[in-house]
């Protein structure tokens, strides 16, 4: 029993997401993993936030277990925590989802912005931040 959670902990992968693209060198970039297509793109299982020095960031999830993950970042030029949005609903600050996927009237499906991770590998993914 002791063997199995021992060769568990180690079939674990990495996740690098590079966002790139930035309007200003300024805010942080929100990156949200997600493991489940009901929850994306509104509850992340995991997100990080980095601070925006250039016009890219890396960001990296390790012990990943495998499977799949689906991928969006937003740009929080402004420093407050959330998403701008203009009275439409549409974002005023930069977004973007795994695989550069977009979606016709909204997000993009799980399916699109998905990546897989696999046992001991390190996936690596860029992100183009777009903007309205």
């Amino acid at each position: 029993m002791v063997l199995l959670g021992c060769t568990a902990a180690f079939a674990q992968g990495s996740l690098e997401v590079t966002v790139e693209g930035f309007d200003a060198v300024k805010g942080n970039v929100w990156v949200g993993l997600f493991t489940d297509a009901d929850n994306f793109p509104k509850k992340a299982d995991k997100g990080k936030v980095a601070e925006v020095t250039g016009k890219s960031v890396r960001v990296v999830f390790e012990g990943l277990k495998p499977g799949d993950y689906a991928v969006s970042i937003f740009h929080d030029a402004n420093g407050n925590g959330e998403m701008d949005k203009n009275m439409f609903g549409i974002p005023k600050e930069g977004f973007g989802f795994g695989n550069d996927a977009m979606g016709k009237f909204g997000p993009p499906s799980f399916d699109k912005a998905k990546v897989v991770v696999a046992e001991n590998e390190v996936v690596r993914v860029v992100v183009k931040v777009k903007y309205f």
